[in-house]
């Protein structure tokens, strides 16, 4: 019984070291009273908060931006905003997947993607897939034309896209629309694409 009172010693010592060393840490150099219970709890979780913030400061301050070519290749199209990786964040538990979307996303502000506007665009598609896209086709062959700065092109094998570009002519971003309705392509040209006029 002697030898068992005496390792249970040794463990509580051994714990109280740590614990003390941890509010030596924290700070707390002045007072190096035992913590104990509640208080070692206490001061865990606050460990693990300070530690938590420390390490979504730095990650958040140091980001790795992608090119346009590399999210394009991961599905990512560059005009996603941060908060929405946050969202996927919540229901994707990949952590791969929210790192590369973060990789690629834009930072949420006013002035962001809402008020970036582009001096033409290409919808580029393969002619042989069109029989697949019907809301392409439509637009294509009935709403294309108010937009005269938007260009169809056919590649070869090239899956459904708009490329918008800049005053000089410049890529500058690239969008999927596989699944897009003619509808939502006109109110994104209408949004995003500068009218004739304009330019």
């Amino acid at each position: 019984m002697v030898p068992k009172a005496r390792n249970e010693s040794k463990a509580q010592t051994k714990s109280k070291t740590s614990v003390l060393f941890l509010h030596r840490v924290l700070g707390g150099e002045t007072e190096t009273r035992e913590l104990e219970g509640r208080e070692m709890g206490a001061l865990v979780a606050a460990m693990l908060v300070v530690l938590a913030v420390a390490v979504a400061s730095g990650a958040s301050t140091s980001k790795e931006q992608l090119s346009t070519r590399e999210c394009e290749n991961l599905g990512f199209t560059g005009l996603a905003l941060c908060s929405d990786c946050n969202s996927l964040a919540e229901y994707v538990k990949d952590q791969e997947l929210v790192s590369d979307c973060m990789k690629c996303c834009t930072e949420d502000s006013d002035d962001s993607t809402t008020k970036i506007t582009y001096s033409g665009a290409i919808l580029e598609v393969c002619m042989r897939k069109l029989v697949f896209y019907p809301e392409i086709v439509g637009f294509i062959e009935e709403e294309k034309d108010r937009f005269p700065s938007v260009k169809v092109q056919y590649i070869f094998n090239s899956p459904p896209k708009l490329i918008l570009l800049d005053d000089a002519g410049e890529r500058k971003e690239t969008i999927r629309i596989d699944n897009w309705k003619r509808e939502h392509i006109l109110q994104f040209l209408q949004g995003k694409v500068k009218p004739a006029s304009a330019i």
